[in-house]
């Protein structure tokens, strides 16, 4: 016979308590098959979940709990109970849901909401996870440690690995799953492909995320760091500092992601940052670091020691590298490479250094701090000058070069100093090539109009005319004309201050053209040819003869795209110079007068300096292949292509591409892509003229070939920034141009210039006085219609958006007819509100509908037709009835009648698709064919 279940129950109730969860079981199990009350036995069944949940029995525990939750769904107890077991058996989102209908029922149950808070958090960490299991992460370490391994699928194993680190999750995953040790053996192989994925990976890891970026500077090691990045291998050394680069800005806060508890965990940065700090100064100065690691230890330094902005107070990191890296710096300046046991370096490694200096030198901010930074220079200065060791002496004065290149004030003063000038001089006169080489570089750099020497004011030209005369060697020969032409080029571009006897600057600047053809000589002097030129190009003559000679040109493009970077801003100045797009001072002809009269000198113009012969050396250079040099000049690190620079080459660009003819061989030859970080970072004047030369290029170009993939949306900004009303009237005419061209190629580029806020400043220009720019901008709105979120703009009430373009289909201008007559056609076609709205915003509309039909330019025509249809077509009656009974039917008439016509036949056919539709609506008979 079958037990009492309320019986049985209690008896389990006891075992439960009593910690025999086996009994208590056997009794609930007997309880439900004898039980026949639904709401008994929904306790029961919630009972024997809990002895379940004791025995870690979780999918039986689960399925009792939900049997009581079917009979009440406001079992609390049993929810929780089924909660618990979902947890276990990894189902967190149905856990989830389950405690929080416990937490709704019970708001104030502390182990509900708390349950709730933890598996919340649970479920946003496993989201993240989810996508990459463990052992798929293991499975790329096994492949990629597998010297067996076919190449393909160890490269293949690499890229997964670096796209995985990049999202967080996978980043974590790797970093849980042992990931840095497998990392540094694939360092430790030796071989460059796995090298780099590590360092890549690595970088991955690191970005944005604190405490990650610390654990795996300590378990890499910042000096295991420094030692890869000195691994003689330019790709691998600029890896490495791209990962000390996201080291660095994980740790100061440079990435601004939100941690929620994990950052109060997080130690202090300051001595990991201080570490690497020096750590950076050691390698700088250091003959066991190749010219890349060196390189790239300065660029660190010079990104992330200065400030980068001056409203920042804390200058302290500076501070703390002159304080102990000043000399290593200097040093760095100081190598002749001539010399045997110098600093391994790159072409560049001087001139960063330079550039390094100036940073940290404009980075201080009182006098104090100024006079320490120049003690130090001149107590190593000091330090190096020894009359019994040439050696040492020569490194003492190229110091000195390296701070005129970096800052001049500190290098200024100190070839004012006692005896160092005397020094160099005495130098020039030297029996060896390298001093003679050294000495007159440094007397180049002091030349200058703000030189503190004056003996180089007084004595410099015949100085360096006496070498230039004297010398046999073609290297001195060369300095020594660059120094003459510095100090000869005072006028600038005035016709008149010709320092030199006439004819005496082509006759110098045919000699640098000669020196830069000849491939016997090295490419450093052959530099120095360049930047001869930089000055004598100021002369009108002597760009013409420049451009005149392509093999010149070529040779100069060709040193323009090598790994040599330093070469890059005389290079731009030579082109400025001969395309004249630098700032032209205007002269008002009543100020002439008055300096004649006074006997003050006036600035006269060139002859050559006139348009038609800047046009023509244009078309040279382009022929001779600027574009691919610019190209190729564009993508130099920042630390060399400064703000100035891209100026210069932007100013450059916008010369070259003034003719819509030669805009496509500019296109051809990379510049359209080339254009786009000129136009995105740099002066306000170089983003100004980059952005118009886009406007240019974008206006008559096809987006795809000019700006191939993703870049075509990056050139969307440059352009909608010209439409600010500071820009200059061409600027916001050819920007209009370009935008038209680009949003009649996709709905995608239609989307982007919406979202960059361009249609504000369309439609003011749809309103402006200037008829040109009147048209491009309607133009430009015509193209733009098609996309739904212009077309709502027409739809909102309280503007006079659509009123403005009735009116002007009014206009007395084919071409702003066409274009606003197509951007009403297409409105009506696709929003027919629009059409019962266009009757009520001008009572012209009529008048100026019946004008646009009759007109005799076949394009204007037709477009008012298909408006005129699209009212017919918009399922308002009183408006076709309107229509059909005003003059409109006549006109339709005449027009449908016509005999067919090649010329005029859309708007016939347009006419004749009126009159059917009139038809169909009942406004009009059918007419029979003309017997």
């Amino acid at each position: 016979m079958m037990g009492d279940p309320i019986q049985l129950k209690d008896e389990g109730n006891k075992h439960f308590q009593a910690g025999e969860t086996d009994k208590a079981i056997e009794c609930y199990s007997k309880a439900i098959k004898a039980c026949k009350d639904k709401k008994v036995l929904a306790v029961i069944y919630r009972n024997r979940s809990a002895c379940y949940l004791k025995q870690e029995s979780y999918a039986n525990a689960a399925s009792d709990a939900s049997k009581a939750i079917d009979v009440d769904a406001a079992d609390v107890k049993a929810l929780y109970r089924r909660c618990q077991a979902l947890e276990k058996l990894g189902k967190l989102d149905m856990a989830f849901k389950d405690v929080q209908r416990c937490a709704t029922i019970e708001p104030k149950n502390k182990t509900f909401l708390e349950t709730l808070r933890r598996l919340g958090a649970e479920i946003q960490a496993k989201l993240k996870t989810t996508f990459s299991t463990d052992s798929r992460v293991q499975n790329m370490f096994d492949i990629l440690l597998d010297e067996e391994m076919e190449t393909e699928k160890r490269e293949r194993a690499a890229n997964n690995l670096i796209v995985l680190s990049r999202e967080d999750a996978g980043a974590e995953r790797i970093f849980q799953n042992n990931g840095v040790p497998l990392l540094l053996n694939m360092i430790e192989s030796g071989k460059r492909e796995m090298i780099l994925a590590a360092v890549r990976t690595l970088s991955g890891m690191c970005t944005g995320h604190k405490a990650r970026a610390m654990a795996i500077i300590h378990m890499v090691g910042i000096d295991k760091m420094c030692s890869i990045m000195a691994v003689d291998n330019e790709e691998i050394a600029l890896a490495t500092c791209n990962l000390f680069q996201c080291i660095n800005d994980a740790l100061t806060g440079g990435d601004k992601r939100e941690y929620g508890k994990e950052e109060a965990l997080v130690l202090d940065a300051a001595k990991d940052l201080k570490t690497i700090l020096l750590s950076l100064l050691e390698m700088v100065a250091s003959k066991k670091v190749p010219g890349h690691g060196r390189d790239q230890a300065l660029n660190l330094l010079s990104r992330n020691v200065p400030r980068t902005t001056k409203k920042e107070k804390d200058n302290s990191r500076t501070l703390f590298t002159i304080d102990h890296g000043l000399k290593k710096i200097l040093k760095v300046c100081g190598q002749v490479p001539e010399l045997p046991d110098q600093l391994p370096m790159t072409e560049n490694t001087q001139l960063i250094a330079s550039v390094l200096l100036d940073k940290l030198y404009d980075d201080l901010i009182c006098d104090p701090e100024r006079n320490n930074f120049r003690d130090i220079c001149d107590e190593y200065i000091k330090s190096k000058i020894d009359p019994n060791d040439m050696d040492k002496t020569i490194h003492a004065v190229n110091t000195i070069s390296g701070l005129l290149q970096g800052p001049f004030d500190v290098g200024n003063a100190l070839v004012g100093r006692q005896g160092i000038m005397e020094m160099m001089v005495a130098l020039c006169g030297s029996e060896r090539e390298v001093d003679q080489m050294v000495a007159v570089e440094a007397l180049i750099h002091s030349s200058s109009k703000m030189s503190r020497a004056s003996f180089i004011i007084t004595n410099g030209v015949s100085l360096l005319k006496d070498i230039y005369k004297k010398t046999k060697n073609e290297k001195i020969k060369i300095r020594a004309l660059v120094g003459l032409c510095k100090l000869g080029s005072a006028g600038g571009d005035d016709y008149a201050l010709r320092q030199f006897a006439e004819g005496s600057t082509e006759k110098l600047a045919k000699q640098c053209r000669k020196w830069l053809c000849n491939p016997q000589i090295d490419t450093k002097t052959r530099k120095w040819a360049i930047e001869g030129l930089a000055y004598l190009t100021n002369d009108a003559d002597v760009k013409d003869d420049f451009v005149e000679d392509e093999p010149a040109l070529k040779a100069m493009f060709e040193l323009a795209k090598s790994t040599d970077k330093t070469i890059i801003y005389s290079v731009a100045c030579t082109l400025v110079n001969c395309t004249n797009s630098y700032e032209k001072k205007e002269i008002m002809p009543e100020l002439v007068q008055l300096a004649k009269f006074s006997k003050q000198h006036v600035p006269e113009q060139h002859p050559k300096d006139k348009k038609d012969f800047i046009d023509k050396r244009v078309k040279r250079l382009l022929k001779a292949g600027v574009t691919s040099a610019l190209a190729v000049m564009v993508k130099a690190d920042n630390t060399i292509l400064t703000n100035q620079t891209k100026e210069m080459l932007a100013r450059v660009f916008l010369a070259l591409s003034q003719d819509p003819k030669d805009r496509g061989i500019i296109v051809a030859q990379g510049g359209g892509k080339a254009l786009i970080p000129l136009a995105l970072e740099g002066t306000e004047a170089g983003k100004t003229r980059a952005s118009h030369a886009l406007a240019k290029i974008a206006a008559i170009s096809n987006p795809e070939i000019a700006f191939p993939g993703e870049r075509v949306y990056e050139v969307v900004r440059p352009l909608v920034s010209l439409l600010q009303t500071d820009k200059d009237g061409i600027q916001n005419y050819e920007a209009l141009r370009g935008l038209t061209n680009l949003a009649g190629f996709s709905e995608k580029l239609r989307v982007k210039i919406v979202k960059e806020k361009a249609l504000p400043e369309i439609e003011n220009y749809m309103f402006e006085e200037h008829d040109q720019i009147r048209q491009a901008a309607t133009e430009c709105m015509c193209n733009l219609v098609t996309c739904k979120q212009v077309q709502e703009r027409y739809l909102e009430d309280g503007n006079d958006k659509l009123k403005l373009i009735i009116l002007l289909c009014g206009e007395d201008d084919d071409n702003l007819q066409i274009a606003a007559a197509g951007a009403l056609a297409m409105l009506t076609a696709a929003e027919k509100k629009l059409c019962k709205k266009l009757t009520l915003v001008t009572t012209q509309w009529l008048e100026i509908l019946q004008r646009l039909c009759l007109h005799t330019n076949p394009n204007v025509q037709h477009r008012g037709l298909v408006v005129v249809y699209n009212l017919l077509n918009s399922d308002d009656n009183e408006l076709a009835k309107k229509l059909i009974e005003s003059e409109l039917l006549e006109i339709l008439s005449v027009i449908g009648k016509a005999e067919d016509n090649p010329k005029r036949q859309a708007a016939i056919d347009a006419a004749r698709t009126c009159l059917v539709k009139a038809m169909d609506l009942g406004l009009i008979k059918p007419f029979s064919s003309p017997s």
